[in-house]
Order: structure tokens, then sequence, then C-alpha cells
């Protein structure tokens, strides 16, 4: 029985390791101390570095040396966030007639999908804030490029489904 231990110590090293960088997701770009969150996890120090590190080699956070009130310590940020189902409700992808038809080299391509295209501009517009504002001309150019694409789309479909 000397197996179901080890399987016990095992999950239980994998619980802590996901608790430690769920904290350290939760804190976001800006990262979160090391001591910080070894005291609000009640781990001791040597467990909480060697979490980290494990975290570290996994290529999930970085580690970073700083200086906090004259003491050295590590600060936690996340490299990879994890991702959001937000991002994606309002693909045009999921209520697109044109879906069953739609293929990197079909009638209706992603490459060339005016829809997507629409939707990642307004993301990226909305992530951006609104650092770098369109012309409204700008803005009237690209909506009537987006109907042109849109028409076009349409007109191709139309003429192979025949």
């Amino acid at each position: 029985m000397i197996g179901v231990g080890a399987s016990q110590e095992e999950d239980a090293l994998l619980d802590l390791t996901s608790k430690v960088y769920k904290v350290v997701v939760e804190h976001g770009a800006q990262g979160v101390l090391q001591s910080l969150l070894w005291k609000e996890l009640s781990l001791s120090s040597r467990d909480g570095s060697r979490l980290s590190i494990r975290l570290e080699h996994r290529g999930m956070i970085r580690r970073e040396k700083v200086l906090d009130d004259g003491r050295w310590t590590y600060k936690l940020t996340p490299l990879r966030m994890p991702v959001a189902i937000e991002c994606i409700e309002q693909a045009p992808c999921i209520t697109c007639p044109y879906e069953p038809k739609c293929s990197i080299t079909g009638a209706v391509s992603p490459l060339s999908c005016p829809w997507i295209c629409e939707w990642v501009l307004k993301e990226f517009k909305e992530m951006a804030g609104t650092t770098n504002p369109q012309s409204e001309a700008e803005e009237r150019e690209s909506d009537s490029e987006v109907t042109a694409s849109r028409k076009h789309l349409v007109s191709r479909v139309t003429a192979r489904a025949r």
C-alpha cells in the first residue's frame, strides 16, 4: 500500500500547485510577492519556494528577484493567462448561417470572413481602449469595406449553392 500514500501526496502537491497558480493569475500582470503568497496560503517558505519553482519550470509563471522593504523576495507573474469564455461569446461563427460551408479552402473562409474581421477589430478596440482612436472618416471607410466584403461573400456562397 506504499503506492496509495504516494498518490495522495502527489494529489495534495498538485492541488497546492493549482492554488498557487490561481492566486498568481488573480493578481494578473502586476504579479504578487512570493512572501505574501505563502502567508495567504499558509505555506512555509520552503514549500512555497518549491511550488513556485515547479510552476516556473513548467513555463507557467516568471519569478523575478525584487527587494521589498529591505528584504529579497520574488515577484511572481503569470506567463499565460487562462482564456475566459467571454472573449469568444460574441464570435459570429456561433450563429453564422454559412458555418456549415466554412473552411480554409471553401466558398466561405475564416481568412476572408467580414464578420470575423469586424468582430476581431471590435474586440481589439475594446481591449486597447481609446489609445488610438480612428477618425470618423476612417470609421466610415472601414464600415463600407466590411459591408462590401459581406455582399461579396454572400454572392459567392449563393453562386456556389446554385
